[in-house]
């Protein structure tokens, strides 16, 4: 799994002019799954993301977590995260996880932020999506399960 992490001061998605999911302080998710991606790769970002770090205490110091500060998270798939470039222009998605594994793989995962304590609004999987945010920093940060 690939989980692109932004801390934001606010974001929300919108579909056909109607907001979905929105939340103010915490963090943007943008989630890829990986074709072999199981439960195990969710579970090590649902025990890394909360914890993570990078809100500022009272001393400016990156020091501070999600759970620390009380932040959302707003969940969105992204399957575009395992796009492969090398040949040509268009970039393929091979490599990425079919909806009869993605969906129940991201339903887990957000369930399992949950279960942390988060609260956790999400985009539509499959959705044609607006998503805007405040990138507050900015603050970005990749997980790449097979980097671990």
């Amino acid at each position: 799994m690939r989980a692109v992490i932004q801390r934001v001061s606010k974001a929300s998605v919108t579909i056909d002019e109607k907001i979905i999911g929105e939340i103010d302080r915490g963090f943007m998710i943008l989630l890829g799954i990986h074709e072999e991606d199981t439960q195990a790769d969710a579970d090590y970002l649902i025990r890394k993301i909360p914890l993570l770090r990078v809100f500022e205490d009272e001393e400016g110091k990156m020091n501070q977590s999600l759970q620390d500060v009380g932040g959302s998270v707003l969940s969105v798939s992204q399957f575009t995260l395992y796009a492969d470039t090398k040949k040509g222009n268009r970039p393929s998605f091979v490599k990425a996880a079919r909806p009869e594994t993605a969906i129940p793989l991201y339903e887990y995962f957000n369930e399992g932020l949950r279960q942390a304590g988060l609260t956790v609004a999400t985009g539509e999987f499959g959705g044609d999506m607006d998503v805007a945010l405040v990138n507050d920093g900015p603050v970005t940060i990749l997980f790449d399960t097979r980097d671990k």
